[in-house]
Parts: C-alpha cells; sequence; structure tokens
C-alpha cells in the first residue's frame, strides 16, 4: 500500500471521509473514489452503479466496488439525479486502479450546490489520512 506521501490527491476535487471525489463540469458533478480507496482495496474486479434517472440524498449508497480484497459501498457526497455512469467500467473495472480521476463513477445533477462547498478540501483530507 502507499504511503501518504505517494498517494494522488488533487487540490481541485473535493473529497468525503468515505474516500469518494467530487468536481464539478458546470451544472453536473462527477464522483468517483480517491487514490487512497483504491489502494487500499487493491484489485477491483466489479462495480455496481444505479440507473440513470435515479435520485439519491446526500450521504445515500450509491452502489459498490469489489476487489479482491472486499466490499466497498459508495456514498453520494452530494445529493441529486443520476445523469450519466461511466459505462466503460462496467467491462473494466480496473480502470479505476489505473487512474481513479480520470475514470470517474458517476454524474449528477446536484440538488443543492451548496453541498459541494461543505465536502472536505485536499488539506483537511490528509489530515483524516494521517489519522
Amino acid at each position: 500500500m502507499k504511503e501518504l506521501n505517494e498517494l494522488n490527491l488533487p487540490e481541485d476535487l473535493r473529497y468525503t471521509e468515505d474516500h469518494e471525489w467530487a468536481t464539478t463540469g458546470g451544472e453536473t458533478l462527477k464522483i468517483g473514489v480517491s487514490d487512497y480507496a483504491q489502494d487500499q482495496l487493491g484489485d477491483i474486479v466489479f462495480v455496481e452503479v444505479p440507473e440513470v434517472g435515479d435520485s439519491f440524498d446526500k450521504g445515500d449508497e450509491f452502489g459498490t466496488l469489489e476487489s479482491v480484497k472486499a466490499v466497498s459501498e459508495l456514498y453520494l457526497p452530494v445529493g441529486g439525479e443520476i445523469v450519466a455512469v461511466n459505462e466503460a467500467l462496467e467491462d473494466s473495472p480496473e480502470l479505476i486502479n489505473e487512474d481513479p480521476y480520470a475514470n470517474w463513477i458517476v454524474e449528477i445533477k446536484p440538488a443543492d450546490t451548496g453541498e459541494l462547498e461543505q465536502l472536505l478540501t485536499v488539506e483537511a483530507y490528509r489530515e483524516i489520512l494521517k489519522g
């Protein structure tokens, strides 16, 4: 496993304590898992995602990641409607291990854009990872 200083944690993203990240792309947000999460899980072998059009509240479970080590639930950092899922992950879930930021999991239209500002900055996320 990677040491804290080896983790790729982009400064322009927002994070959750559950190790998801979010970034805005205009009126929508892309959601994925952090480098820390994919590193801890090991080889990801399956990604379960919701259907486009499904709606969730902030903190709701919206899918799972299955690795050779464990199954991990995914929690939506911001409430909203799913407007897209990364279909490439269906056939190639290992893409998350290769680049967890280029390979987002879902894209949502947030119900409240203010919720994004409540997420952790990279500095706050690093402090949590330090334990």
